[in-house]
């Protein structure tokens, strides 16, 4: 390694401890930065990436291995050796995860593993093989290889997986003062904690005490005459949006996370919630657009084969709507008009269906929409579609009148204009919860449907509506 090399990246001091310097005005990774990585990881020099990556944040480090090259994470990460934060693989891509753990060697991940949080143990080793998982979990103290498998056994997306094993809790009969000699004395306290938990003795939750409470208590109160109820325990095989839902109602900092007899078994902190949001928001995104679980680390095989299936499903759909198209050939033959029109009505419908249905899915998945007050807001989107209706077949109807010089063919369009956004209106609320109530998920199913009854609808009202009419005029 030459010392040019160096000089030339030691003259352009990039200080990156803090963070913050990494980062660009947009967002992005500084792309000098990457360059001074780039060359760093080409030289093999690895005391300046000890100095200036190493030490990153671990979502900076994650944002760093999504930046960079494929070829050149598996060299970072080679480099860097023992130094390299594992927990930063829970800021990335899985793509880009599975990539990482699978080249390096399990003693490695082991060691990382036994300086982690549990939850973020968790998120390594859930996509891991089984083989893998339990050479990874012998490498590790007994305690904590028991406390990692009974999280991987509760399901994934469960509140169980995505919780902290470490955590504080006493007895009832302690005092305050016992409790903090304790909390002083024992090495194995998590890094950070904001509340204490009550058990008895089989480790049945019995409440909880936040840590400013115990700050201002004399040291000879006992626990239980200041402890209070948990009363948004969290059990362990709720769904995790389910437990962030609560986090958001009740405003809460970390809950408790028992088992089916009510033991206490972890704590959900809102960092993970925070996580938690963050991921069903962009699953619901990407859902509603009939792409599922695509990342943008994915290979060009791996994204086809998950958009294909939901673009076949759309391919027999559009082929329905064409049928619609066949049925009136002898009218469109005669009236071009129809033709050129005819995209106006299903693209408006197909929009007005699309706002809609996007407004029902996040009015369910946050259950904002329920038994009770459905029939209010499906006659409210009734409403709105009669109205939207109303409004844009009149102007879409003077205009196409004005354009074709026949007012025959304004009011024609105003007609279908109005039927379609009345369908368009009704299909993205009924669908959707249509499929919630069969059990099948409105993110992924409701958009092909909505797109294919507002086509059928659009082009059926349109051109019946314009067969009849010039056939009777």
């Amino acid at each position: 390694m030459s010392n040019t090399g160096d000089d030339d990246r030691g003259s352009d001091e990039i200080a990156v401890h803090d963070g913050s310097d990494i980062y660009a005005e947009d967002g992005s990774v500084r792309s000098d930065f990457l360059m001074h990585v780039g060359a760093a990881i080409v030289d093999r020099d690895i005391i300046y990436l000890r100095q200036h990556v190493a030490h990153l944040h671990a979502s900076e480090l994650g944002d760093l291995l999504e930046a960079i090259q494929p070829e050149q994470r598996l060299a970072l990460v080679s480099l860097l050796g023992k130094e390299f934060d594992l927990s930063a693989l829970t800021e990335v891509d899985e793509a880009i995860r599975l990539d990482i753990v699978e080249h390096m060697p399990n003693e490695q991940i082991a060691e990382a593993i036994g300086e982690m949080d549990s939850d973020d143990a968790v998120y390594i080793l859930e996509d891991l093989d089984q083989e893998d998982q339990e050479e990874i979990l012998a490498k590790l103290p007994f305690t904590e290889r028991v406390r990692l498998r009974r999280s991987l056994e509760y399901p994934e997306s469960t509140a169980g997986r995505r919780m902290q094993t470490e955590f504080v809790a006493v007895p009832p009969f302690w005092t305050v003062g016992q409790t903090i000699d304790y909390m002083r004395e024992d090495e194995d306290l998590p890094d950070s904690f904001t509340q204490i938990f009550v058990i008895d003795p089989t480790f049945k939750l019995l409440g909880a005490v936040d840590l400013d409470r115990v700050l201002r208590t004399k040291r000879s109160v006992k626990i239980d005459a200041i402890m209070r109820d948990t009363s948004h325990a969290i059990p362990a095989e709720m769904d995790q949006e389910e437990a962030a839902q609560l986090f958001e109602q009740y405003d809460l900092l970390s809950a408790a996370v028992v088992d089916e007899n009510g033991r206490l078994v972890g704590v959900l902190t809102i960092d993970d919630v925070v996580d938690v949001i963050q991921e069903e928001a962009e699953e619901d995104l990407l859902r509603l657009s009939g792409v599922g679980d695509e990342e943008l680390s994915d290979s060009v095989a791996e994204a086809s084969r998950s958009r294909v299936p939901w673009l076949f499903v759309n391919s027999m759909t559009a082929c329905i709507s064409a049928s619609v198209i066949g049925l009136f050939d002898a009218t469109i033959q005669q009236i071009v008009a129809l033709a050129i029109l005819m995209p106006i009505v299903a693209g408006m419908g197909g929009n007005a269906g699309s706002q809609t249905m996007t407004v029902t899915v996040r009015a369910l998945a946050t259950r904002g929409l329920d038994i009770h007050n459905a029939p209010r807001i499906i006659r409210r989107e009734a409403g709105v579609g009669l109205l939207n209706g109303m409004i844009f077949g009149t102007l879409i109807g003077l205009v196409a009148g004005l354009w074709f010089q026949d007012p025959n063919i304004g009011g024609i369009i105003a007609a279908a204009m109005l039927i379609n956004m009345m369908a368009a209106a009704l299909a993205g609320i009924l669908i959707p919860l249509l499929l919630e109530k069969s059990g099948a998920d409105p993110a992924v199913s409701s958009a092909v449907f909505v797109t294919a009854v507002t086509d059928v609808t659009g082009f059926f009202s349109f051109l019946g509506i314009a067969t009849w009419w010039f056939h009777v005029g």
